[in-house]
């Protein structure tokens, strides 16, 4: 078992003054049986009475406004997780022709998760990783199909920072051969959506090599790298499985989950609107960190006292997520 620290932080910084600002955020990691989100809570400033609700597909979602007028607005939210060594993977007898005997079922249980979307439109594109991964398989299960088009989109697309922006769509991977975690993920759900197997977005962060280690120093990342997006498949007789097409790699304990969606629009971390015409930029740092202390002893950071400049979002009791 791995226990980190996380603090995301966000960060607007306005062009003149704004007002009338409504924000819903995505940002508690995942509470269920491989995953144990130990605290959270989260700070704003400028101050806000926020309040929280599960969202349908059982995400976390907390919503504040600041309706004064203010030039700008930080977001921090903080929590310990303990992630839990993944129990032996369930064997996968299921051929990748035997699958279309399943599709009944599966789209009358998984259909959200197998329509197309927005950013996961069903391109004929897709046919062609589709048949390469197919061959790879040789007819072998299909948890041995979904890890060699893991495998395929790792080995065949370039990540490359700012190849694509929050908006593109598969398209846009699939013309330039290039693209960052978010594409990777929308491209093996088009992919196992096509064959017939639901799958959803899974946003969260990937824990540095450097911080998984228990006597790891405090590991800080900038801009977004700590912030990751890979995806979970139905595998009929075994479940819910991780592939992280990014790293060509299983999913492992460095891997956090904080959301689940049909793609990116479900999950995105921090949404809002203001009223006024002022431009904004925006800044997002990522600190992680082994949550035990030289002696053993679980950190956090030390209470704050309610105040103008740091209102603590009071949050309900901690409940198991239900999956």
């Amino acid at each position: 078992m791995n226990r980190y620290h996380l603090v995301h932080v966000t960060e607007f910084r306005y062009d003149g003054p704004v007002s009338e600002s409504y924000n819903e955020v995505r940002l508690r990691p995942i509470h269920d049986e491989t995953q144990s989100c130990l605290s959270f809570r989260i700070l704003t400033n400028p101050a806000s009475r926020g309040t929280s609700y599960r969202d349908s597909f059982g995400n976390w979602v907390h919503q504040f406004n600041i309706l004064p007028e203010h030039r700008s607005l930080k977001i921090e939210a903080e929590s310990v997780v303990l992630a839990h060594d993944a129990p032996a993977p369930v064997a996968n007898t299921l051929k990748l022709p035997e699958l279309e005997s399943h599709r009944e079922d599966l789209e009358e249980q998984f259909l959200d998760y197998l329509a197309a979307t927005k950013y996961v439109p069903h391109l004929s594109q897709l046919d062609e990783l589709i048949e390469a991964a197919a061959k790879a398989t040789d007819g072998e299960a299909v948890s041995g199909f979904v890890e060699a088009a893991s495998l395929l989109i790792h080995e065949k697309f370039k990540y490359v920072k700012g190849a694509t922006h929050v908006n593109s769509s598969i398209q846009d991977s699939l013309s330039y051969g290039q693209g960052v975690c978010q594409d990777f993920a929308h491209l093996l759900l088009g992919v196992v959506r096509k064959a017939g197997l639901p799958a959803r977005y899974v946003s969260g962060y990937l824990v540095p090599e450097s911080a998984a280690s228990a006597d790891a120093k405090l590991t800080q990342v900038i801009g977004g790298y700590a912030s990751h997006a890979w995806a979970e498949v139905y595998i009929p007789d075994s479940g819910w499985t991780g592939f992280d097409p990014t790293l060509g790699k299983p999913i492992g304990l460095q891997h956090v989950r904080v959301a689940y969606g049909r793609d990116y629009g479900d999950v995105a971390p921090v949404r809002g609107v203001y009223k006024g015409h002022a431009g904004q930029r925006l800044s997002v740092d990522v600190h992680l960190r082994p949550a035990l202390d030289e002696e053993g002893r679980e950190q956090m950071s030390e209470p704050v006292t309610p105040s103008p400049e740091a209102p603590i979002l009071s949050e309900r009791t901690q409940q198991p997520a239900q999956q």
